[in-house]
């Protein structure tokens, strides 16, 4: 038995034949009649005359009257004797849904009001359905007016990169177990192979590049980028070597690492992970942001590294690691991301798009973490920084601004294509000079001439394959969930106040000011029992559009207010037999609280009578800039409570319902208000949390299960004042008479 019609069992079981709807998207489905009988049928239809067909005989509906004042409305379509079962509906274009019921004289006009706010057919006008942001958007940098504001949204910047990452809190550093091995000496620098173990297993290779003498000397991590050759590569457009030769000639200790799947880095592919991962912050973008971290604490660890002195530079998806890198690790000092901070492209690969991190932001704002420290945007005419001197580096010098700080950041264009050149390479040198090596005589530094090491010599696993006694790609990837879910475990016990904003980081739902809704009334109709009106809720700027049905008393006296939310819409509380509310709505009224009852995103009336309404998606990686279904929806429950709490006609205490699958969305939302005395009813629908395909089914958050998931929402909420319904452990369709019981 579904909670919806354990919820309505009373009124079926009073005698009262129930009310059939059939929308018009759902006429191949047709009709089942549940006894034999006289039936009376009822159109909703525009202003014409019309008709339709049902078990394959005619019904005429008569146009409107005159006194009618709306576009669409109810009209009867006579009378058809049925058997019980299944039967056809063949709908005419012009209809929209019909009802049918063995009550005749039933009031099919009232009984819309209890599941519909709109008076046409017509989904609601919600701009999240339709727009979207996709790595080609075009952002602009927004307005921070004080330095306080700048890093309140730095700090959201931050936490969200590392969230998305799986590393909040970060793990424990595990022990390196750092190989040098096969030394290269020059006349002014040598090479050498090197992998460590960024975690338990799993390797990060590369070379380390070294200035002769004993120091202490800088130490500059280099990513190198979507380059055929990865870090090997040495052509026009980008000389890795060359860059890492160079730095170590000017006296910096440089590590050149390979991105997953590239070269040496042979445990992992490059482009793989999916939603299943991402519940758990696993992905490209997670596996090279750590090992960037790793790397840090590699060339900080060396013999004649001064570890207060460390850069970062990178190009094309290295330079989207360099600036994340920059964003949650202060011991990077100086930084040249190049060819790669864009208002207009926001990086193409898996490996640049973690989840959540542009919901709020682009590129721009990331890399602004960096301030006040140096930093050098070099860009290009030929790809998507073209517009760097104009858009995007005065956006981020607006942020240097706040600290005084315009001294440390600078620009330059390269007349060329996608690259790191020479003449790129340049410019990195005299601005790493001058900020990291503290050097004033390389204003005009050239790059000198260089001989690469031959390939074998520079390749950890010449052989091309990865040591045998290493873990694979599934094993690694096991391991780091049974990681993550240890730590999310541990932290829930020991510091849970290092979740308090987890959820409204992974699902970008906040609580509404009174002053941020703007809501708009469809209609009031006042019955002697209690008022409902139609709402549209939206919150200002924001284009969301939330159906409501608000159920009051007539009188002034202030009430305490339910939210109810069901899994299937705002109809499916409505009562079967459409003789008004359903029996939960109805106890309520009875128990004198007001009652609001919405459809969330993507549920009821976002659908019209005659289609679905699919949300528009674009692109790889819409959860990197989009918060998911389920995220909207946990913003329409904090919405909707907003709207309760901003009311001067209630009192402001404001307890919460979901049913269905919805039960899941209030625990959140209620997680995220952290409301003292609310008491929140959860129908679990018997939801197994353990259970990743669980979450891929019904809820897919990413992140969800890396920041623990409903433990971390239940921790955050009084458990005296919580009702749960219908768990794994305890099956069993939510009562009304137990729901009613604790909210009396």
């Amino acid at each position: 038995m579904t909670a919806f019609w354990m919820l309505t069992a009373c009124c079926l079981s009073a005698g009262n034949p129930p009310l059939i709807w059939l929308d018009a998207r759902d006429a191949a489905k047709g009709i089942t009649a549940p006894a034999e009988g006289t039936y009376a049928v009822w159109a909703w239809s525009d202003r014409q005359a019309t008709e339709f067909e049902i078990a394959g005989r005619k019904l005429v509906v008569p146009p409107a009257s005159d006194k009618e004042k709306l576009d669409w409305s109810w009209r009867s379509a006579g009378k058809i004797d049925l058997k019980p079962g299944h039967v056809p509906v063949d709908f005419h274009s012009t209809v929209a849904t019909i009802a049918i019921s063995l009550n005749h004289a039933l009031d099919i006009k009232t009984a819309a009001l209890d599941r519909r706010v709109l008076n046409t057919p017509e989904p609601v006008k919600d701009t999240r359905v339709t727009s979207v942001k996709h790595t080609d958007t075009v952002f602009t940098m927004p307005q921070y007016n004080s330095r306080e504001d700048w890093e309140k949204m730095a700090g959201t910047i931050r936490r969200r990169i590392l969230i998305a990452s799986g590393l909040w809190p970060l793990p424990e550093k595990t022990p390196l177990n750092a190989n040098l091995f096969e030394r290269t000496e020059h006349e002014d620098y040598s090479v050498e192979k090197v992998h460590f173990e960024a975690f338990p297993g799993y390797l990060v290779t590369g070379n380390l590049y070294r200035p002769k003498g004993t120091g202490p000397f800088p130490a500059v991590v280099c990513p190198h980028g979507h380059w055929k050759n990865g870090r090997l590569e040495n052509t026009e457009l980008c000389s890795v070597p060359a860059r890492c030769i160079t730095l170590a000639k000017l006296g910096a200790v440089v590590f050149t690492y390979d991105m997953i799947g590239y070269t040496d880095s042979l445990q992992i592919s490059h482009n793989w992970g999916g939603d299943a991962e991402k519940l758990w912050g696993i992905h490209p973008f997670a596996m090279q942001l750590w090992g960037s971290i790793r790397a840090v604490d590699f060339v900080s660890a060396l013999d004649g590294v001064d570890p207060q002195r460390i850069g970062c530079t990178g190009a094309s998806g290295g330079g989207t690691q360099t600036f994340a890198l920059c964003a949650v690790d202060d011991r990077i000092k100086v930084a040249a991301p190049v060819n790669m901070i864009s208002c207009r492209m926001q990086g193409g690969c898996l490996c640049e798009n973690a989840p959540i991190i542009r919901m709020e932001n682009s590129n721009m704002e990331i890399g602004a973490t960096m301030a006040p420290r140096p930093l050098l945007m070099v860009a290009a005419t030929g790809d998507w920084t073209r517009e760097t001197l104009r858009v995007e580096y005065p956006s981020i010098r607006s942020i240097y601004r706040l600290y005084d700080a315009e001294d440390r950041i600078a620009t330059t264009q390269i007349d060329e294509g996608h690259n790191y050149n020479k003449a790129s390479r340049e410019a990195v040198y005299r601005f790493f000079a001058k900020h990291l090596l503290n050097r004033t005589d390389c204003d005009q530094y050239t790059e000198p001439a260089f001989t690469v090491e031959p390939e074998e010599k520079l390749r950890v696993f010449p052989n091309r394959k990865a040591p045998e006694n290493y873990p694979d790609m599934p094993t690694i990837l096991e391991n780091l969930v049974k990681s993550r879910q240890a730590i999310a475990e541990k932290t829930l016990a020991e510091n849970k106040a290092l979740y308090d904003t987890v959820l409204t980081d992974v699902m970008n739902a906040t609580v509404p000011k009174a002053n941020d809704l703007d809501c708009e009334r469809r209609f009031r109709e006042e019955g002697a029992v209690y008022v409902v009106e139609g709402w549209l809720i939206h919150r200002k700027g924001q284009g969301d559009e939330i159906p409501a049905l608000f159920y009051h008393a007539p009188g002034p006296a202030p009430q305490d207010a339910v939210l109810v939310v069901h899994g299937e819409g705002k109809a499916a509380l409505a009562d079967p037999s459409g003789l008004g509310t359903g029996p939960l709505v109805a106890g309520l009224i009875a128990q004198g609280k007001a009652v609001l009852c919405i459809d969330a995103f993507l549920t009821g009336e976002y659908h019209s009578p005659k289609a679905l309404t699919e949300r528009r998606r674009v692109g790889r990686f819409m959860d990197t800039f989009q918060p998911t279904d389920t995220g909207y929806r946990v913003q329409d429950v904090l919405t909707a409570t907003a709207f309760l709490r901003a009311r001067r006609d209630l009192t402001g205490s404001v307890d919460v319902i979901g049913l269905g699958q919805a039960g899941l969305w209030t625990l959140f939302a209620s997680a995220i208000e952290k409301a003292p005395g609310s008491i929140n009813v959860i129908d679990w629908n018997q939801f197994d949390p353990t259970k990743d395909q669980a979450w891929l089914d019904q809820y897919y958050v990413p992140c969800i299960r890396s920041i623990g998931g409903v433990q971390t929402a239940l921790a955050q909420l009084d458990p005296a004042r919580l009702l749960n319904l219908n768990t794994v452990e305890h099956p069993g369709a939510p009562a009304v008479e137990e729901i009613l019981a604790r909210l009396k």
